[in-house]
């Protein structure tokens, strides 16, 4: 597949692989495992066993297969995730789509921590709620909002933020007993490296 304005690697359509055991412990799990948890965090958090986290992996990280996941909205900007799986290079990139340009625009990346420029909790919430039923991609909210999540950088969450996570992990497979565990310990990993200071525009703005 291609995604204009993205021209490395041997992309692949990834967004039947949410659904699959394994998935969200892969793509979220690593929020959570900077040293301020109280507990050790683990697959099961998020539903999966250790088995299925390995099998997914393989999958996600495989250099020939780059997944890929479309978040298209059906107004304002939407989202890709890619998994760029260059040997010795690899990490996650984040492209934002605009209704009014041809190609997607790169701005952050994941490789162990976070690079580049991110979004507010009102604009995950706003770009998860409104899918493009015309587009391919993730329709699912919680899935949505599970997959933009990383790139939330803002200081001034509103109270009902842990709730909505919480809800979405669930809905995405996490137990009820260690949804809010994962929200709460992902909410903070994301809170501490928030990178938002009076001078920030966001990406949104055309800026």
């Amino acid at each position: 597949m291609l995604i204009k304005g993205y021209d490395d690697g041997p992309l692949v359509a990834g967004e039947s692989l949410p659904a699959r055991p394994g998935f969200w412990s892969n793509y979220l799990l690593a929020m959570c495992g900077d040293g301020a948890c109280a507990e050790p965090p683990a697959p099961e958090w998020f539903g999966d066993d250790g088995a299925d986290a390995d099998a997914m992996s393989e999958v996600l990280f495989d250099p020939e297969h780059w997944p890929v996941f479309r978040v298209p909205a059906a107004e304002g900007p939407g989202a890709v995730v890619i998994y760029r799986n260059l040997v010795g290079d690899y990490g996650t990139d984040y492209l934002l789509t605009h209704p009014d340009k041809g190609y997607a625009q790169q701005i952050a990346s994941w490789e162990g921590d976070f690079s580049g420029m991110g979004l507010t909790w009102r604009e995950l919430v706003r770009m998860a709620d409104n899918p493009s039923a015309t587009a391919e991609g993730v329709q699912d909210t919680a899935a949505r909002l599970l997959l933009v999540l990383p790139l939330l950088t803002d200081l001034d969450l509103p109270e009902a933020a842990p709730a909505r996570l919480t809800a979405a992990l669930t809905a995405a497979g996490a137990p009820q007993d260690t949804a809010s565990t994962a929200a709460e310990h992902l909410l903070a990993h994301l809170e501490r490296r928030s990178r938002h200071d009076p001078a920030w525009k966001s990406p949104l703005s055309g800026s």
